[in-house]
């Protein structure tokens, strides 16, 4: 896949770029055979770009994705992770991640909140000794919602600073709300944004950040395209999960229409999906999570194929809610 330019940087990424969250044992367990296999069925089918994050398994995403990529030669992919969120061990265990972070994991480690300098750079440090990297490329700030004064203030400045040594190759912030966003571009030197769930088919809440990042030239990476699985199958279930939770009837609805004038144009939901945000030219690539190797390679070749103009005219008519079509 082609690789892009993000921001003003000389950092490259794959259209379609590589969400880890799912080598961390997101909701259900995944051995290390079959995470080695999807990292290995994604650099087959060219992606180059692998995202990753300490809260995402409690390190143990990044620890696979390092091991995976061990044998890769460096300059060809592009690696990114995450700060703000600090490992320490947990003073009282409970077995599991899953009630406190989602994860299949054992709890012996609890995620401590820290945008500070020193946290930034103590938390960038542990993730090259998991990744066993030497370097990542870009580095975002992760959620930092709740603290965003200290995202702007303090995490933000830091790695500046260490992106102006040549140390990190561009400096981001990664978020699944668009306010902290829109503050973030108007007031501190990014190179990109992550945007989880907000830039997609049926959900495109972000089009004020993109084009506040289209004015200061900062480049969007937009994550989660089938909206937690919503999109994922070219006709919706009535249980799935859209934003990290079940769908509602509304939304359900609006994703089958969008379903019905896929099957008109000759083609699927899924590989709308994953092509709709790079149609924006701000958009420099699409993240998305993959746990096994048909996922990854089907959603490889979407991202390569192109669909018919007249798609996406009728795409944005279904996309819209009942009362907006009045207007």
């Amino acid at each position: 896949m082609t690789g892009r330019r993000l921001g003003r940087t000389r950092v490259r990424v794959s259209s379609l770029g590589f969400g880890a969250a799912p080598l961390g044992n997101l909701y259900t367990p995944l051995d290390d055979d079959q995470a080695r296999a999807t990292v290995d069925a994604a650099w087959d089918a060219g992606v180059r770009y692998y995202d990753t994050a300490p809260h995402y398994g409690l390190g143990l995403s990044e620890r696979r994705l390092g091991a995976a990529l061990a044998q890769r030669p460096r300059s060809e992919y592009t690696v990114s992770t995450k700060v703000g969120r600090l490992l320490a061990p947990h003073p009282a265990p409970t077995g599991s991640d899953l009630a406190a972070g989602g994860f299949a994991v054992p709890d012996t480690l609890i995620r401590r909140p820290d945008f500070s300098r020193d946290g930034v750079l103590r938390s960038l440090d542990s993730s090259l000794t998991r990744l066993g990297l030497d370097r990542v490329d870009i580095v975002y700030v992760h959620d930092p919602d709740d603290h965003l004064d200290a995202a702007v203030d303090q995490a933000l400045p830091a790695l500046v600073d260490l992106r102006d040594q040549g140390v990190i190759g561009a400096v981001g912030v990664g978020t699944n709300t668009v306010a902290p966003l829109l503050r973030v571009v108007a007031e501190a030197d990014v190179d990109t944004v992550m945007t989880a769930g907000r830039w997609t088919l049926i959900d495109r809440t972000a089009r004020p950040l993109l084009e506040a990042c289209a004015r200061r030239g900062v480049s969007v990476i937009a994550a989660a395209p089938f909206n937690s699985g919503l999109l994922s199958r070219p006709r919706p279930a009535d249980d799935a999960f859209f934003d990290y939770g079940p769908a509602s009837g509304a939304v359900l609805s609006r994703a089958r229409r969008l379903a019905d004038v896929c099957v008109r144009h000759g083609t699927v939901l899924p590989h709308a999906a994953v092509r709709f945000p790079l149609r924006d030219p701000v958009v420099t690539g699409v993240v998305a999570g993959f746990r096994a190797p048909h996922e990854v390679m089907t959603a490889a070749r979407w991202a390569g194929e192109e669909l018919p103009d007249a798609l996406w005219p009728d795409l944005d008519a279904a996309a819209r809610a009942p009362e907006e079509k009045g207007r």
